[in-house]
């Protein structure tokens, strides 16, 4: 497992890596063509590194480097220990046998995240999920699984959360649908468990948590899902992501993540301010007590 201290993630460092490779290609006014005739590869494959789809060869690297004109040493120090840690294996790689290949980036970029802005429909925010309500929408999702993959799965789930709870844990702005709050995901002892969790929540300095209520009407983020992910380093666009059922969209062109940014822009608008959050959380609870969800 990598360093405890590396928690950017491989991929994260890759997209790191590759973006400033091609921003020195650029510069030198190379193509990828002749990039890759002196590491001995294909346009396609320094479009994959530059786009950091794959691993990389120190040798490459340190050629490409010497190609494009960078001699300093600090530099070349530094993106060397980058390509070091794009190589590493993520801190998630002991639960890879239940985890989707789909899913895998993803857990990198939420770690390397410093704003998370998520919209949730059907189910409260994994980051947020108390580890009974998280066993019972694993167990719906996995209607298969064995006692012990479900054990595993949730434990991940609860790992994940560790992220919050860092000095440096990246801000968390999540609205949810009231239809999340009011489904008894697990039985109405789990949901009150959790409605109680959401409630405590509310007092964190780095999440803030709104919810759309059904007297709304219809909402800027109708189509589903999603969330987006800022990163502190200059070179990484935001990413979205959308999770669908065998499979997720990681969006990152400019004119497709300001659409999804106007979506929850407006949603934030449109929800209950965060002020009165804790207050509908409780009438939901006082509903759910009352026998009324």
């Amino acid at each position: 497992m990598a360093d405890d201290n590396d928690i950017s993630g491989s991929t994260v460092r890759r997209l790191q890596v590759g973006a400033h490779l091609r921003a020195l290609r650029r510069a030198s006014g190379l193509t990828r063509e002749q990039a890759g005739y002196v590491i001995r590869a294909s346009e396609s494959k320094i479009s994959r590194m530059e786009l950091g789809r794959v691993g990389f060869k120190e040798r490459d690297v340190v050629d490409l480097l010497k190609l494009y004109g960078v001699e300093d040493r600090a530099e070349l120090d530094r993106m060397l220990a980058l390509t070091r840690e794009a190589n590493a294996p993520s801190w998630w790689q002991a639960y890879g046998d239940v985890l989707n290949t789909w899913f895998q980036n993803y857990l990198d970029l939420e770690q390397a995240a410093s704003l998370i802005r998520t919209y949730e429909v059907q189910f409260v925010p994994g980051l947020l999920q108390t580890d009974a309500y998280a066993r019972a929408v694993i167990r719906l999702g996995h209607g298969n699984a064995t006692t012990d993959e479900i054990e595993r799965r949730a434990r991940l789930r609860m790992e994940r959360q560790k992220v919050l709870q860092r000095p440096d844990a990246p801000r968390l702005w999540a609205v949810l649908d009231e239809a999340a709050l009011r489904r008894p995901i697990g039985g109405r002892p789990v949901l009150r468990e959790q409605i109680l969790a959401l409630i405590e929540t509310c007092e964190s300095p780095n999440v803030r948590l709104q919810v759309v209520p059904f007297n709304s009407g219809g909402h800027a983020a109708a189509g589903g899902a999603f969330s987006i992910l800022r990163f502190p380093h200059e070179e990484l666009p935001d990413v979205v992501y959308i999770e669908h059922l065998t499979s997720a969209l990681y969006l990152d062109k400019r004119e497709e993540v300001d659409h999804y940014a106007a979506a929850i822009g407006r949603l934030f608008i449109e929800a209950e301010p965060p002020a009165g959050t804790r207050k509908f959380l409780e009438r939901v609870l006082d509903d759910l007590d009352a026998d009324r969800i």
